[in-house]
């Protein structure tokens, strides 16, 4: 094993290639375009909507909500991607098993608090102190969620996001960081 003068193994100084992040903008956009046909529906008097207990959501409102939901998966599997390519870091979730948990009811209500805690475990390691704290990540999804299936689903699109910004702005830092030494492992998962 040929040591640098930083200390590192030589192999451990070349540049990994990890996946991009994902770009949150266009979840951003999509929340604002649902926000915008929210208050289309809302304008325009539809007598089947007044009737009903449960309104039906016109076609482009649907495709908005499904679509913003869809990249918001997206997203989500984005960031497990990027982590199980970061050397020197087992990432202990899979991007299917992070996406598919979502679907599990009554568990995804403890899976928004989980899969953002491995991640801000990451980012803690790679500073080696609390500069992420998972329990606010977790409960700005839950909150998000909240608000998007029962108040605003546009609001709560864009609150979804906004976390998806908290967590990429703390893995972007992390991931500028030089190379962590072998000699320091990464924290086991419980």
């Amino acid at each position: 094993m040929d040591v640098s003068l930083g200390g590192l193994p030589a192999d451990q100084k070349k540049a990994v290639n990890l996946p991009p992040l994902p770009q949150l903008w266009v979840g951003y956009l999509l929340g604002f375009a649902t926000v915008v046909a929210e208050f289309v529906d809302a304008s325009l008097y539809r007598p089947d909507v007044v009737t009903n207990e449960i309104p039906i959501p016109s076609l482009y409102l649907f495709l908005l909500l499904f679509v913003g939901g869809v990249y918001w998966l997206v997203c989500v599997y984005r960031y497990h991607v990027v982590m199980q390519h970061v050397p020197g870091w087992k990432h202990p979730i899979s991007p299917a098993r992070a996406v598919g948990f979502h679907f599990i009811p009554i568990y995804n209500l403890y899976w928004v608090f989980k899969w953002p805690q491995e991640i801000t475990r990451f980012v803690n390691w790679r500073f080696r102190g609390p500069v992420m704290k998972p329990q606010m990540v977790g409960l700005m999804i839950f909150a998000a969620f909240v608000m998007r299936f029962l108040l605003d689903p546009g609001l709560g699109l864009i609150l979804l996001f906004l976390a998806a910004s908290y967590v990429s702005g703390g893995l972007r830092r992390a991931l500028a960081l030089p190379p962590m030494p072998t000699l320091s492992p990464p924290p086991q998962t419980e």
